[in-house]
């Protein structure tokens, strides 16, 4: 099978979200100008430099309360910041939640009853029992092609990491399992790795 994306696939179902998979989750969590705290799930969301350490997530439609976006960037756009919390299997549910279309006054931690915690470095909430957290700074919002779509790219400037997810030293995916996202509804967890060494190593 083969289609062009403007002419449609004629399935039951865009199979384009099945194909890019797995796709991490970054669980952004931000406050608004205001002070309300605001939390929602972004899957295209992934790292994109380790010197310094940078994150990127887009977001691809907008709310009739905020314009051409939604609660998260609206709030990156005031207070030039952002925190990503790392989703676990077990907070699979609470996740689902603040995927939500929620009113931008809605506090979705207290609506999904997720316990939260103060930043160390910029002035946002977090998930406090997210197996590591990434607070950052806006760097810039890149707008893309078509309705309502946007890249936020942001440098890391404080990392949070479960002191039960160090495992000899190393960040143990395995213990908590994160969630990653796949096509239509579904989902998977990481429950077992293996190791491949580059060529030359």
């Amino acid at each position: 099978m083969f289609y062009r994306p403007e002419d449609g696939h004629g399935l039951p179902h865009n199979p384009f979200n099945a194909i890019v998979t797995p796709r991490p989750i970054g669980w952004i969590s931000t406050r608004g100008a205001s002070g309300q705290d605001n939390l929602a799930p972004y899957s295209f969301f992934n790292a994109v430099a380790y010197v310094p350490p940078q994150v990127m997530f887009a977001t691809t439609s907008a709310k009739p309360d905020r314009g051409d976006t939604k609660d998260s960037l609206g709030n990156i756009r005031e207070t030039g910041v952002f925190c990503v919390n790392i989703v676990e299997y077990a907070m699979r549910d609470a996740m689902n939640v603040t995927s939500g279309p929620w009113d931008k006054d809605v506090d979705e931690f207290e609506k999904a009853g997720i316990a939260k915690a103060e930043c160390e470095s910029i002035a946002c909430s977090r998930v406090a029992r997210a197996p590591a957290g990434l607070e950052c700074r806006l760097t810039r919002v890149v707008p893309l092609e078509g309705r309502s779509n946007f890249a936020v790219f942001g440098e890391v400037v404080g990392i949070h990491l479960r002191d039960d997810c160090l495992k000899e030293g190393k960040f143990d995916v395995t213990h908590f399992q994160p969630l990653a996202r796949l096509g239509y509804r579904d989902y998977a967890r990481v429950t077992e790795v293996f190791t491949l060494k580059r060529p030359g190593e």
